[in-house]
């Protein structure tokens, strides 16, 4: 594990000066975003559990080789890879696994959006425990005003089959997800400093396709090799548990988790927009209000 700056050090990290970092917040948002589409396709054709562990396994296998090739460090120390499998169980075979399952019974990715969209304020209330960082007066006001924008843009999808046998199934699912998203942002932060995002990653995408792999049901459908679910799984694979977590992971990294979480505000809005521009959806003024508050949000809190 390679250690982290001292806050106190006059001169920034030589990786904050890199261009990504300018633009790492914004692509983050793009791509988390995706992943409740390209996720609701996906289990059109494979069941959460094996879909999860496919995509955790090729992951994995990915990360691995690039690791080597790139000659990338890996921990030494026992306790180090502990805490890195910890925090990927939390951060990937929780989260995915529980946003995936809730999907399958039928919650829409709205109804999702909107619980996970509690992460923030969750996030920041442990991180003022547990990290000791100062959570303010303004951060708190951007938090709850993104609470409220993030309602106002999923408020028109919660009118329609929010009290469904299938989508009440799926509820605790997703309320597992936001505990575990917002738990494994804090515990990577806490425990997993300097991580190697390579060989890291490569561990905890292991760890969790075997623990998923163990989960797996006889009532979880196995793949139907059809394109939708290829083009899916590869979205999900090289787009979502490479680029969108690599850039949490970076984001976590210089940043404090209650400030990185914040820009989870604004994946609800986004998707929506996606869901305009890709399906046509309509999009309503309290969606053009609710994105209004949420870029407010963020520039309040982050």
């Amino acid at each position: 594990m390679k250690p982290s700056s001292s806050p106190s050090s006059p001169n920034p990290p030589q990786a904050l000066l890199h261009p990504l970092d300018r633009w790492a917040p914004a692509l983050f948002v793009l791509l988390w975003s995706t992943g409740f589409i390209a996720g609701k396709a996906g289990v059109a054709d494979s069941g959460p559990f094996h879909l999860v562990m496919i995509r955790f396994a090729i992951a994995s296998v990915l990360l691995f080789s690039f690791a080597f090739l790139t000659r990338a460090p890996w921990p030494k120390q026992s306790q180090d890879i502990l805490h890195i499998i910890i925090a990927g169980l939390l951060v990937h075979a929780g989260y995915i696994g529980a946003v995936f399952t809730a999907l399958h019974q039928g919650v829409t990715a709205g109804q999702i959006a909107m619980i996970v969209g509690l992460q923030p304020l969750l996030t920041a209330l442990c991180a003022s425990w547990l990290l000791n960082e100062t959570v303010g007066l303004r951060r708190w006001l951007g938090l709850l005003t993104g609470l409220l924008g993030v309602g106002l843009v999923i408020s028109p999808r919660l009118t329609h089959g929010i009290f469904t046998a299938e989508a009440t199934l799926g509820m605790p699912a997703a309320l597992f997800a936001l505990c575990s998203i917002s738990i494994g942002t804090i515990y990577q932060k806490r425990f997993c400093q300097g991580m190697d995002l390579r060989s890291g990653g490569a561990i905890q995408y292991a760890a969790s396709s075997l623990v998923i792999f163990f989960l797996i049901g006889a009532d979880d459908p196995a793949p139907e090799w059809t394109a939708r679910l290829i083009f899916a799984l590869s979205w999900l694979v090289l787009v979502l548990s490479l680029g969108a977590i690599g850039l949490l992971y970076r984001l976590l990294e210089h940043g404090e988790a209650s400030k990185v979480v914040t820009y989870f505000y604004l994946v609800p809005p986004v998707t929506t927009l996606l869901g305009v521009i890709l399906f046509g959806e309509s999009l309503t003024v309290l969606t053009v209000i609710g994105t209004a508050l949420v870029s407010i949000a963020v520039a309040l809190a982050a």
